[in-house]
């Protein structure tokens, strides 16, 4: 096993990389200080792995409240987040509850919020499933819920007391939902890190066939650039920790247009981050991007690289009501080279309407 440290003083955490850890009473035994855990998960994960966390915890002497949510980012949703209070409020949990958040991205997100808001903040441990959740979204505090507007409108900066990934876990994926993951893991080598963006196009056929050896060295590497990040911009009040957000920006108004869950969270970033790469092209004056190598990489671990075709001016809407965005102004992350990118505020959107059309319609 592997384990890093999110380094943020009284907020500090550790993230556990490795197998065979969900049924270990041993996992959970040092960050549950009550009586108490709720365990919220979601249909499709619930079979799988519910009964082993629930065996692991309840050894400790914890009474556990199993929450069951809908599977799928449609369901990202206030009804879900009020479920989650309502049962908890049923079973009397107090301030000393500890959430457990089991599943992909969605419930570490929901179940996140849920942690910061029920009786003003109650502690919660990340337990992600998926490889999309072990490499970002698990990682860095941020939690939300959708609003039909725009995704993640609705939420906080919330630590968790650890983040538990059982690479074990990934062996049960689907395809697409694996390959989603991969996304945000070359997303944060096209930001940070050419010499690892490198090391994935050697490893792209070990990365299809769900190595061991290799998933968890990858996913210890991105999850020390996220913490790396983290620890020196928590709330993303410096641009450095907005650079995580290459591609996304492009990529949720995707993901807005075509309604939630028809594209995967990193499908939608993969399209978006060679979006990224290409205006980064038009708009550099001619220094060279090397798009060519980004579509790719993705392409070899099965990402789509071209976004759906849809309604340019939709997607400029969606990209205007961005939560990066200042002063009415869309703000986007893009490359100046393969392992560095930056903020532009200051971006034409006459320009960006007209790469828009040239590229989705």
């Amino acid at each position: 096993m592997q384990t890093l440290e999110v380094s943020l003083l009284d907020r500090s955490y550790p993230i556990h990389i490795g197998a065979n850890q969900l049924a270990s009473p041993a996992t959970y035994e040092k960050f549950i200080a009550g009586k108490t855990v709720a365990i919220v998960t979601n249909e499709t994960v619930a079979p799988l792995y519910l009964p082993k966390v629930r065996a692991a915890i309840g050894s400790l002497g914890k009474a556990i409240v199993e929450i069951i949510l809908p599977d799928g980012e449609e369901h990202k949703t206030a009804a879900s987040l009020d479920k989650i209070y309502t049962s908890m409020l049923a079973a009397k949990c107090d301030r000393k509850t500890t959430i457990v958040a089991l599943g992909g991205g969605v419930i570490g997100d929901v179940a996140g919020y849920a942690a910061a808001t029920y009786q003003r903040g109650i502690p919660f441990i990340q337990v992600p499933t998926t490889l999309l959740s072990q490499v970002d979204s698990s990682v860095g505090g941020k939690t939300a819920i959708n609003h039909p507007l725009g995704k993640n409108m609705i939420g906080a900066f919330y630590q968790p007391q650890a983040v538990i990934s059982d690479i074990d876990t990934l062996k049960t994926l689907p395809p697409r939902e694996y390959a989603s993951g991969l996304a945000e893991v070359v997303k944060h080598a096209l930001i940070f890190d050419s010499d690892h963006f490198a090391e994935l196009e050697s490893s792209a056929d070990a990365l299809n066939a769900r190595d061991t050896e290799v998933l968890t060295r990858v996913i210890a590497h991105s999850c020390k650039i996220k913490a790396d990040v983290v620890k020196q911009d928590e709330r993303e009040t410096k641009d450095i920790r907005a650079l995580l957000n290459l591609g996304h920006t492009f990529g949720h108004a995707i993901e807005t247009e075509m309604g939630y869950g028809a594209w995967f969270h990193g499908e939608a970033v993969a399209a978006g981050c060679c979006m990224a790469a290409q205006f980064s092209e038009a708009m550099s004056g001619g220094a060279v991007i090397d798009v060519e190598r980004v579509e790719k990489l993705f392409s070899a671990l099965n990402l789509p690289v071209s976004p759906p075709k849809v309604a340019a001016k939709n997607l400029l809407a969606h990209m205007q009501r961005d939560k990066k965005n200042e002063n009415g102004t869309v703000t986007l992350i893009l490359l100046k080279r393969i392992g560095e990118a930056y903020v532009d505020r200051n971006v034409a959107e006459p320009k960006l309407l007209g790469f828009l059309e040239r590229t989705v319609t």
